[in-house]
């Protein structure tokens, strides 16, 4: 699929219709009282995320034919960008930590946001699925470079591609985990310690930092942004087993300001990080995609 002006507009349709349905209509059901504190799926009850999973799979079911005939490729950007917004809106991990300011409350906070992720990549879920049952009733060119991919890693074993799946979302959470620590950085703080970052500074390194995983990952190992993807799922948990042991919960409880965290994960509301990190994925992916191409036709 190349970026043409078409193809630009085909996104620009995709993107412009998450935004407004999921983006600004559905903002309502997840709007925290306190316009200071951040997006959390602990605030939707059930009513509200069914209803959240039925707009998430007409986006993408709409997504695909809006698209067509790249449905597949661009279909699925419609949930994404759509929670972007809602990452964009969302008040500071900051904020939570300045009411849970002892070592058993950021404990439990620690804890939320490790399965907090789950909630969100359901909804992008909900958009792919919505977009694989278009795909079913309007067949698909079979040229699509994600099927080329899916028929390539098909191929060989079934232990040898579940083994080099494993082996792409781990070296997804690695890269991930550490460019966000590159990334998401509160530059204005002179501490050696990471500090809550303004929201355009989560946005930009999120969403970088997962497009280098998706790039490394298409380019080295074959696979397509999925894996990326779900790599924020495990990159809070990880970072917990690593940065955020007892005794360190117990000195930035009792020492240290509510805006400074052990690792600048933790500073990232779960929405920012699935959101952007799905679409920071997509777009690693494409360069990669991208980047074959002119290597194989533009250079001598």
């Amino acid at each position: 699929m190349e970026l043409t002006w078409i193809n630009k507009l085909r996104i620009a349709a995709v993107a412009a219709l998450g935004i407004v349905v999921l983006g600004i209509l559905a903002w309502p059901l997840v709007a925290p009282a306190d316009p200071l504190l951040p997006v959390r799926a602990s605030v939707i009850d059930f009513s509200g995320t069914l209803l959240l999973l039925v707009l998430a799979l007409a986006i993408g079911f709409a997504g695909y034919f809006i698209a067509w005939p790249h449905g597949r490729e661009i279909g699925i950007l419609g949930v994404p960008f759509g929670l972007a917004i809602w990452a964009g809106r969302s008040g500071s991990m900051r904020a939570l930590t300045q009411i849970w300011d002892d070592a058993a409350e950021r404990a439990a906070l620690i804890q939320s946001l490790r399965v907090e992720p789950l909630y969100w990549m359901l909804l992008v879920a909900a958009g792919f699925a919505g977009v694989l049952l278009a795909q079913r009733l309007r067949q698909a060119p079979r040229n699509s470079v994600l099927e080329s991919d899916a028929q390539t890693t098909r191929k060989g074993p079934a232990g040898n591609a579940f083994a080099n799946s494993l082996v792409a979302l781990g070296v997804s959470v690695v890269i991930s985990q550490f460019f966000v620590g590159v990334f998401v950085q509160n530059l204005a703080m002179s501490h050696n310690l990471a500090a809550q970052p303004d929201v355009g500074q989560i946005i930009f390194g999120v969403a970088a930092a997962f497009a280098v995983a998706g790039f490394v990952v298409k380019q080295f190992l074959g696979q397509s942004y999925i894996l990326p993807a779900l790599s924020s799922l495990l990159v809070v948990g990880t970072a917990q087993v690593l940065h955020y042991r007892g005794q360190t919960l117990q000195r930035f409880a009792e020492t240290l300001p509510a805006p400074f965290f052990p690792h600048s994960v933790f500073a990232i509301v779960p929405v920012q990080l699935v959101t952007l990190g799905t679409l920071g994925s997509v777009l690693g992916f494409w360069i990669a995609v991208r980047y074959d191409w002119w290597r194989k036709h533009e250079t001598f």
